[in-house]
């Protein structure tokens, strides 16, 4: 198997994407019980300022704090490009993914991004990012509040791929459309975006 070292740099600001609450998926199920309380009830129940922190998606952190990539987003990111480039056939940027059958299975038993966190280097401060979101839903179209950690465009990680010789070529065709769709939350909208380069190992 061969491994590749390689730089990841943002060119567009990235989002956390993951709950800051730890508890966020039994309180789903809760806020959705006959009984709960509606949104306007929490916020004035909570203030606005927690109800907000306790809605953010933030970055996960390394032991000592710093904000990081986990490998498994690597492996996601993957899938991701890989599905959005078989639906391109015919096109130069997608020939290695639609050779793939079964590009999930490939992925998940086959390409082994470490460490399992990247740590983020990036000057200045995280800030934070608010959006309003809307959703259709059986009660009609609702808006909420999107509130995210985000890390400023430049910010870079490093990270190591292990895999079968044979994926290099789909590895790099992925990679390279990280340069359209990137990583982290809202990356749909071009938030995450990267270049990346291979890096000679310490």
């Amino acid at each position: 198997m061969k491994e590749m070292k390689i730089k990841i740099t943002f060119i567009e600001p990235v989002l956390g994407s993951q709950p800051a609450d730890p508890e966020v998926y039994s309180k789903f199920i809760a806020a959705n019980a006959p009984d709960a309380k509606t949104m306007k009830e929490e916020i004035e129940e909570m203030g606005k300022t927690k109800y907000e922190e306790k809605t953010m998606t933030v970055f996960p952190r390394t032991a000592d704090e710093k904000p990081c990539i986990l490998d498994y987003q690597i492996k996601g990111f993957f899938k991701d490009s890989c599905s959005a480039l078989q639906k391109m056939k015919d096109e130069d940027m997608s020939r290695e993914s639609c050779k793939i059958k079964a590009f999930k299975k490939v992925i998940d038993g086959n390409i082994f991004p470490y460490p399992r966190k990247s740590e983020i280097i990036f000057d200045g401060e995280i800030s934070n990012l608010q959006r309003p979101l809307r959703a259709q839903t059986m009660q009609g179209e609702r808006i909420c509040l999107a509130n995210s950690e985000m890390i400023p465009a430049g910010a870079y990680f490093f990270a190591t791929i292990k895999f079968p010789d044979k994926l290099e070529p789909v590895i790099r065709e992925w990679l390279n459309y990280g340069e359209l769709k990137g990583l982290g939350q809202w990356r749909n909208a071009g938030w995450g975006r990267f270049k990346w380069e291979e890096v000679k190992a310490a």
